[in-house]
């Protein structure tokens, strides 16, 4: 196995695949939505100051989720 090759016996690159980003940006959007619906339901007893940060996760990563979501539709047009 070599790890460099000579431009002169390379092949060719292959051409990019067209996809569609945001069926997986709208799957990460869905599983933060159902982490949140959890952390919600069980809310009471995580009430606790130190467990707290599992509603803020939850929160950031639709947010996040969202901002992904608008930037592939930007990138898409």
């Amino acid at each position: 196995m070599r790890l460099f090759v000579r431009d002169s016996q390379r092949r060719p690159d292959p051409p990019p695949v067209k996809t569609d980003d945001r069926k997986a940006v709208l799957t990460g959007i869905g599983a933060w939505a159902v982490a949140l619906v959890v952390v919600l339901v069980f809310f009471s007893p995580i009430s606790e100051p130190d467990q707290r940060w599992l509603l803020w996760v939850s929160v950031v990563g639709l947010l996040l989720g969202f901002a992904g979501l608008i930037y592939t539709i930007r990138r898409r047009k």
